[in-house]
């Protein structure tokens, strides 16, 4: 039986005073079990969070007497282990960083997961599918025939949208649109309403949510989410491998940071190939002086996103510690 659970969900509503709702969560976090990424805004809340089974309970309890989160809808996995490193809890200007503030209440009809997998079964020309997540998480799962941009954050998606309106007609096609939990498409699909698109649907409670009523049906690969898990099946049904290793084209949904700690980037590699290039992304990163040490990963386990520089000042000595104390 799990130990934990994984919490995610998200609420625009009216928060007057982020600043003190930020104190107020920090102080009930702070006694609990839990480690969490929490985001204040005037506009909302958004949270990804792993809780032992009893303290979990306990914060949702909590959550829910506040009338500004009564009838927030929760996804909750079980799980062996914490996914994320600590507890942050944060103010920012607005849930995620699109640069605009589209009207919310104008954006597109949302879609129950049986309905959304009917509208997939029976679509036509006159309809195009949008995954309107960031191109690293769509390489490793997607829905069949989805147009996948070429999005590299959520700033990029405005200017996606422009072009896209100089492709089809935005009065006579019909968007269906998804993501991970359901955020970006409120936004997005509020956005585009602006920009003159007139039939949109988004899936509602996004792909995590699908998977957990509906399974696979037309999903291809897994789901690529911000924690320590970095990708997971959708459901228990049998998954498949459509991503591959970018050196020796392997199959795999292996992710890792590159070790090079002023490169960063996710990159997908099999453990072999990972390991010969020490956990960098390219030749070029090899010879950079702060570089994490590499850690081979054990029979069955997955690599995790990158730590810290500071968490190695205590382990083995290397180049980038002993010479950058920044």
């Amino acid at each position: 039986m799990a130990a934990y659970q994984i919490i995610a969900f998200y609420c625009f509503t009216e928060i007057a005073d982020p600043q003190s709702e930020v104190k107020r969560q920090k102080n009930f976090l702070d006694s609990l079990d839990v480690r969490a990424r929490v985001y204040i805004a005037p506009n909302g809340i958004n949270a990804q969070m792993s809780f032992s089974i009893q303290d979990g309970e306990k914060y949702l309890n909590w959550l829910k007497e506040d009338p500004r989160f009564a009838q927030i809808k929760f996804k909750i996995d079980p799980y062996n282990e914490h996914v994320l490193p600590k507890v942050t809890v944060k103010y920012r200007k607005q849930l995620a960083a699109l640069d605009s503030f589209p009207d919310l209440q104008k954006g597109g009809e949302k879609v129950a997961a049986e309905r959304w997998k009917q509208m997939l079964d029976e679509r036509g020309d006159d309809t195009i599918l949008i995954d309107v997540r960031n191109d690293y998480e769509s390489v490793i799962g997607h829905f069949e025939g989805a147009e996948c941009p070429d999005l590299k954050e959520f700033r990029d998606f405005p200017s996606y949208a422009e072009s896209l309106k100089n492709r089809i007609d935005p009065g006579k096609t019909k968007v269906m649109m998804y993501c991970t939990g359901g955020i970006r498409c409120e936004l997005y699909s509020a956005l585009m309403k602006e920009k003159g698109f007139e039939t949109i649907y988004q899936l509602d409670g996004g792909v995590i949510q699908y998977g957990k009523e509906v399974g696979n049906s037309h999903w291809k690969g897994k789901l690529f989410v911000f924690d320590d898990r970095l990708s997971v099946p959708i459901s228990e049904d049998e998954h498949e491998l459509i991503s591959a290793c970018g050196f020796c084209n392997k199959p795999t949904d292996y992710y890792f940071n590159c070790a090079d700690m002023d490169c960063n980037s996710l990159f997908l590699s099999c453990p072999s190939c990972a390991e010969k290039m020490e956990g960098c992304c390219s030749e070029k990163c090899m010879d950079a002086e702060r570089r994490r040490p590499f850690e081979k990963l054990e029979d069955g386990k997955r690599p995790k996103p990158f730590r810290k520089w500071y968490n190695y000042l205590k382990e083995t000595p290397h180049k980038c510690c002993v010479r950058d104390s920044r």
